[in-house]
């Protein structure tokens, strides 16, 4: 029987003790079924601190400089989020006017 590593320290010495799993090195103690739960809720917040769901529309609140090429877009340029992404640089995936389809980071934009 195989267990996940301790999400804390990486050990993989761990055991089960009823419905909890533990850690022997760290002495952490968690539940799995509920670390799962945690773990699947992803939020992105705007440069306000709204939340943002797929479906919004944003406007962005700065010029942007798209990679690659020479366009730029410009503060209140408008955008509907067609998917949230757990991601390093951007978490959106939206459709930009003027644009097309961009990946865009969450702290340029603003809830519209």
């Amino acid at each position: 029987m195989s267990f996940p590593p301790c999400p804390k320290c990486n050990s993989e010495y761990v055991y089960q003790d009823q419905n909890h799993l533990i850690c022997p090195e760290c002495a952490y103690e968690w539940n799995p079924s509920q670390a799962l739960s945690e773990e699947e809720t992803f939020t992105v917040k705007d440069a306000n601190g709204t939340l943002l769901a797929e479906g919004d529309k944003v406007t962005m609140i700065k010029d942007l400089k798209i990679k690659g090429s020479s366009q730029v877009l410009k503060v209140g340029t408008k955008a509907v989020i067609r998917r949230i992404v757990e991601g390093k640089d951007h978490q959106l995936d939206c459709k930009v006017d003027g644009a097309g389809e961009m990946m865009v980071t969450a702290k340029f934009v603003k809830k519209a």
